[in-house]
């Protein structure tokens, strides 16, 4: 950030575009104050030159303090390195330009005030004054509405400046400040710099809304071109059976049964050989109890 935004000195010098209407307004009273003479272009001229030309010739070689409200100044012990480095901006030759623009501007303001300063007789502050004394009371405001000028074209241009042309500005020592620049007023005013905190631009945070209905076309569009195989319909769930329905089938019977059957059918034949076998047995053992003893 530009340091010269941390400055509130600077911001007080914008305060002059409020102040030039008025001290306008203060000239257009004073030039009302006596008729005019018998050369009144010369008059116009000679209190422009001395009350606008002669400051923005001033101004021109020893610019106004940026760091001065002609009443009151910061003192120079007690300047930060970037109040100096600001002041060091001020050489240059477009903003020099700009300052002496203030004097041609003055020109035709003061030849209308004085032109019409007619209207505001009654109002003015010096009527029935002699015509000297309303063009020297002129002279100091033409000064003071140049010097508010200069003030106001500096802040804006110190402002407007970018971080990298500040800090590539070597500042001036408080010799330089003192001998090159037009110092006024007392040096009691102390200021601290503004607490301004540099903004840092965060992204906003996404709203779900639109986060879900932009997934969910990708989606869409994804399904629409690669489809998906059929899945199988599912099974139809089975249905208790009624009470009209017939009975169950019985449950089939075990491997263990058959096995059994197999074993009892194989075993059957030995079975019915070892019982002829033993009605042989009975009969031959009947047959030897039936012969009589010799």
């Amino acid at each position: 950030m530009n340091p010269a935004r941390r400055e509130p000195l600077l911001w007080l010098q914008l305060l002059g575009l409020a102040a030039l209407p008025l001290e306008a307004l203060l000239l257009f009273l004073v030039f009302a104050g006596a008729d005019p003479g018998p050369f009144p272009g010369f008059e116009r001229l000679l209190t422009w030159a001395l009350g606008a030309l002669a400051p923005a010739v001033l101004f021109w070689r020893l610019p106004p303090d940026l760091w001065s409200l002609l009443l009151v100044q910061v003192p120079l012990r007690g300047r930060r390195p970037e109040q100096l480095r600001l002041s060091a901006l001020q050489q240059a030759l477009l903003l020099k330009l700009l300052m002496a623009a203030g004097a041609a501007l003055l020109l035709p303001l003061s030849w209308w005030c004085d032109a019409q300063a007619g209207l505001a007789w009654s109002w003015s502050p010096f009527s029935s004054s002699p015509r000297l004394v309303v063009l020297l009371v002129c002279v100091p405001v033409l000064a003071l509405m140049q010097w508010q000028w200069a003030q106001v074209v500096q802040a804006i241009w110190m402002l407007t400046r970018s971080e990298n042309e500040v800090e590539q500005t070597l500042p001036l020592d408080q010799t330089e400040a003192s001998e090159q620049r037009l110092n006024l007023g007392l040096p009691v005013l102390l200021l601290a710099p503004l607490a301004i905190e540099e903004r840092v631009s965060r992204p906003a945070a996404p709203d779900p809304k639109v986060e879900s209905s932009d997934t969910a076309e990708p989606v869409q569009a994804d399904s629409a071109a690669d489809p998906e195989p059929l899945s199988p319909e599912p099974e139809a769930s089975p249905q208790p059976p009624s009470e009209s329905s017939a009975e169950p089938p019985e449950p089939p019977e075990p491997i263990e049964s058959t096995l059994d059957v197999r074993a009892e059918v194989a075993v059957l034949p030995e079975e019915q050989a070892e019982e002829a076998e033993s009605t042989e047995l009975n009969q031959e053992i009947a047959g030897g109890d039936n012969i009589p003893a010799g």
